[in-house]
């Protein structure tokens, strides 16, 4: 069984219990069902990727700021940036927009014991702070996100419950991806920034 929840707060509450980078221990097998199953997730749940004019305008060229070039996070954003039509640039660009990924952060930690002292379910987390600019304006000033997921564990199904968790870990990754660019739609055509030339 799993639950999970979403929420807005400082990276500094979230428990960096056994916090992890990325292992590679999902094969490329289970990689790809869980994108077919996270797509028939996200498309019962309403989830579906939008046109580029749904972005200020100014996202049209962005370069993204982060110490975390290989996660989970920022692959699932990188490509979320261009499906919408944003060309990511390998370097800042003068009249491009900057997205500062100043945390992306993933672990778990055990919520439950059995009677023997035995983790009986445990509880993965993922959180970003970001922020977004262009040029010396700020549209978004560090904001936080972060997102759980809870899982049951059997100690006779290790190597099921090692793919099940790195599954969790890309599925909240894409969450908080989906839930960046709503941020970011929001500012919409009213942001007052100019398109680059």
């Amino acid at each position: 069984m799993q639950r999970g929840s979403y929420s807005a707060m400082s990276p500094h509450t979230v428990p960096r219990i056994q916090q992890h980078s990325r292992s590679g221990r999902a094969t490329r097998g289970v990689r790809a069902s869980y994108v077919a199953a996270l797509a028939l997730v996200a498309a019962g749940c309403g989830f579906h990727l939008q046109g580029a004019g749904t972005l200020p305008p100014a996202m049209a060229r962005t370069y993204i700021d982060t110490d975390r070039p290989h996660s989970d996070f920022l692959e699932t954003l990188t490509s979320v940036l261009q499906q919408r039509g944003a060309e990511v640039l390998a370097a800042p660009e003068e009249g491009g927009a900057v997205l500062d990924i100043a945390a992306d952060e993933t672990g778990q930690r055990v919520l439950s014991v059995s009677a023997r002292n035995i983790p009986r379910e445990y509880e993965v987390f993922y959180s970003v702070t970001f922020s977004l600019r262009v040029g010396a304006e700020s549209l978004i000033d560090n904001e936080s996100l972060a997102v759980t997921r809870a899982y049951t564990y059997d100690e006779t199904q290790v190597l099921a419950k090692a793919a099940e968790e790195e599954i969790l870990r890309e599925a909240l990754a894409a969450d908080l991806a989906r839930r960046v660019m709503q941020r970011i739609q929001a500012l919409g055509a009213t942001a007052a920034v100019p398109r680059p030339q």
